[in-house]
């Protein structure tokens, strides 16, 4: 009997919607919410043992079932729970997949399952009321220390502002939703609700780093931020589709490490940085907590004269790190080090992916904007 059930529910897995973890599409799941009746990944599996009393989780190969649990899930699976789960999901919502920080799956776990807030529409105020106030944690840009610091998010005015003093009639800085960014960054920022703020400022990138002790908290704000993002999008663009909008919301960065780089000229040492890849953006910090690059370089298409090559030019000096790159732009040579062969296979991958796409009429506008840089 045991091996009927086993197989039953192994069957079950061939089904459409079943191949992949319910929360977050990572292939292959292996375990199973019992009282919810979705496949789930053991990753996803961790976050619904947190919240018992909604989903209690079993391995389909190691754990005992009996047979109403098969039938359960039998009749219900992936594709029934998704109908019902995610019904009212806003398209500007940031569904995680299993390459995203556990915070980001967590919260859409909870959104769905415990908190339900995909079936009942006001429960998505939050984010979706177009204007937003609250206290966040800011890291301070000079000494480095998080301080507590006011923010306020009005789509009528479309920006992002935060104020130095509760009661401060101006804010310290205003970013506007059209030119905005927002990217979990944990690791880097320290903190495993660490969010990334960009914005540009008088075109260059200004970085602000982010946190609250509440998980819902930092990512209502995050998809608040993506809610106000979408609408200025459907203004701009009127004839797009959500589907064409959605991409554009928010973006996590292509590549991000260290590298050693030299100037212009290629005679002086090279030295080591931070490099931020967003886009066609290159960036470079001294530290990777700095408000600002050191320097930006635009990466252009190849019918623009922008080519990738593994290695240095022969007579290259000054580099402490061996795996080379060259970035041959219409203007100049960029010179690059990886301290590993895996960094430079993958910097060359990430600049080849951008490279290799035609660009955008308007980002002709910008590669003329970094040539006129002084």
């Amino acid at each position: 009997m045991a091996g009927e059930r086993r197989r039953a529910l192994l069957e079950l897995l061939t089904r459409p919607g079943n191949a992949r973890c319910a929360d977050c599409g990572a292939p292959d799941p292996d375990w199973a919410s019992y009282t919810l009746g979705v496949f789930i990944c053991l990753s996803c599996s961790g976050i619904h043992r947190n919240i018992p009393q909604v989903s209690k989780v079993k391995s389909v190969r190691l754990d005992a079932w009996d047979e109403a649990q098969v039938e359960f899930m039998a009749s219900h699976g992936n594709e029934v729970s998704r109908a019902t789960f995610e019904s009212k999901v806003p398209p500007f919502y940031y569904r995680p997949t299993f390459s995203d920080c556990q915070l980001l799956r967590e919260q859409w776990i909870r959104a769905k399952y415990e908190r339900q807030e995909f079936l009942h529409v006001e429960k998505q105020e939050p984010y979706s009321a177009g204007y937003r106030e609250g206290l966040l944690w800011k890291r301070g840009r000079d000494n480095g220390q998080f301080l507590s610091r006011k923010f306020v998010l009005t789509e009528r005015e479309g920006a992002l502002k935060y104020f130095n003093k509760n009661d401060a009639k101006e804010p310290k800085a205003v970013m506007k939703i059209e030119q905005l960014n927002a990217t979990f960054q944990p690791a880097k920022i320290g903190h495993p609700h660490g969010l990334q703020v960009t914005y540009l400022k008088d075109n260059s990138t200004r970085n602000i780093f982010i946190y609250h002790e509440d998980g819902k908290e930092i990512v209502d704000w995050f998809n608040a931020l993506r809610a106000a993002r979408f609408h200025y999008l459907q203004v701009a663009f009127p004839g797009a589709s959500d589907a064409d909008l959605v991409p554009k919301l928010s973006r996590n960065y292509l590549k991000e490490g260290y590298m050693e780089k030299t100037g212009p000229k290629q005679t002086e040492g090279f030295r080591k940085r931070w490099f931020t890849m967003d886009d066609r953006r290159l960036m470079y910090f001294k530290d990777p907590l700095d408000a600002f690059a050191r320097g930006e370089v635009f990466i252009g298409s190849k019918e623009s004269g922008y080519t990738v090559l593994e290695g240095l030019p022969p007579s290259t000096q000054g580099h402490h790190w061996p795996h080379g790159i060259t970035i041959v732009t219409p203007d100049r040579k960029f010179l690059f080090t990886c301290e590993t062969e895996a960094d430079q296979r993958e910097w060359i991958a990430a600049f080849q992916k951008v490279v290799d796409r035609p660009m955008l009429p308007q980002e002709y506008a910008v590669e003329a904007h970094f040539k006129h840089k002084p």
